[in-house]
């Protein structure tokens, strides 16, 4: 049987580099639609949060008929233990060095409450773990299925923070979420978190490796994975969303068929984790944010702890001939520059200029940089000073820790 399950699209596009705030934003409903085969409506209001306890309860063996069947749950369930004591962990056990914590004040920020994550995507994905690996207490949880929903739940204050996937060292960066930082003005980066990729082979209890006729993902976890995948000698079919494929191959029980999927998806939906770390390699990681409103923010800049960086967007008065000066502002002020990407400048997105008798066309960009070091001290604000001279537009996107 062919598995068609497909994510949402979103239509909203640009943004305008203006100072107001998002009243006008309409309520955030969120839901999948009927697919191609049909699969069915999965709906997830964000304004219903779902409640994650890290105390999940045991698992019945009640109704379990063979010696097979009460083994495959058993393993599941030490699979789930693992996973517990996974999020109680400072780092991630495949690579300490790299999944240190996004806050260390997030806890006392919020006086104990659960805190309310907004991530994006579903139940199962990727992005669920790093919102409940971002938290040391017990927090509110819940899937935005538009990339937007998540900005909006901070502006709608469903959400005390948010959660988004921003790169992967093998695929690059997600440049629909840099977009959405830039148009909501209001929401700052307050956290960063890399993981590392660990992409494992999922199927309902009972099912062994003979049983499979089939194996399923998001074309993305399919290519981290083409030497196993070749290995295996199994049909593969591409998702549009493998968390999606994952809770339907366990509510639907078909046991020829695997996913390739996250370890949270087999919690998730009761599946039996067959193989770990099929990806191609050790050098497959995840960054992610943590946003949170500027208006909520109860913590200034100079009072953060360990190491800092600083990320800042602008455009150029003179467009990319400007790149060098403007990167030079820093390096004259030893401030060390991490990062630099760049986006459409939506609001100009063609320059035009003109050279004695021609004139020439342009597209237009916006820089984003990150910075090391945090943007109270006087390097950063000087050199933040003397860039707004030659800069279109200004804007620092947050300053926070991070820990790799």
């Amino acid at each position: 049987m062919a598995l068609r399950i497909p994510l949402p699209t979103c239509s909203r596009s640009g943004y305008e580099f203006i100072k107001s705030d998002h009243s006008s934003c309409s309520p955030i409903k969120s839901s999948l639609g009927v697919g191609r085969g049909g699969v069915g409506v999965i709906k997830s209001s964000i304004e219903h949060p779902r409640r994650f306890t890290r105390n999940a309860s045991p698992k019945s063996f009640s109704g379990l008929e063979t010696k097979e069947e009460i083994a495959s749950v058993f393993d599941h369930q030490m699979f789930v233990a693992d996973l517990e004591r996974l999020f109680k962990q400072t780092g991630d056990p495949l690579s300490p060095q790299l999944a240190g914590p996004f806050s260390p004040s997030t806890d006392a920020e919020f006086s104990g409450r659960p805190v309310r994550v907004a991530y994006q995507g579903v139940r199962g994905s990727y992005c669920q773990e790093a919102a409940i690996k971002a938290f040391s207490q017990v927090c509110d949880v819940f899937p935005c299925d538009h990339m937007e929903d998540a900005f909006e739940a901070l502006e709608h204050k469903t959400a005390d923070r948010a959660i988004i996937a921003v790169e992967n060292s093998i695929d690059g960066t997600i440049d629909r979420n840099f977009d959405l930082l830039l148009r909501h003005g209001d929401v700052d980066i307050v956290g960063e978190l890399v993981l590392p990729v660990n992409h494992c082979l999922l199927a309902i209890p009972g099912t062994s490796r003979s049983d499979l006729k089939r194996i399923v993902s998001h074309p993305q976890a399919l290519n981290h994975c083409k030497t196993r995948l070749d290995s295996l000698d199994l049909e593969v079919e591409e998702v549009s969303n493998a968390a999606d494929a994952a809770r339907f191959v366990s509510e639907n029980r078909v046991s020829d068929t695997a996913v390739i999927g996250s370890r949270i998806a087999a919690k998730e939906f009761g599946l039996k984790v067959m193989e770990q770390n099929l990806q191609d390699g050790n050098c497959n990681f995840n960054r992610f944010l943590q946003l949170g409103l500027r208006s909520r923010m109860e913590m200034e800049p100079s009072s953060l702890a360990g190491k800092t960086k600083t990320t800042v967007a602008f455009s150029l008065q003179n467009g990319v001939s400007d790149l060098f000066r403007a990167l030079w502002i820093f390096e004259s002020r030893n401030v060390s520059v991490s990062r630099v990407e760049h986006r459409p400048n939506r609001s100009t997105s063609l320059r035009v200029v003109s050279k004695g008798t021609a004139e020439y066309r342009y597209f237009d960009y916006v820089f984003i940089l990150d910075l090391e070091g945090n943007v109270s001290e006087p390097g950063i604000r000087a050199a933040l000073n003397q860039l707004d001279e030659i800069s279109g537009f200004q804007r620092v996107l947050g300053c926070y820790t991070y820990d790799h």
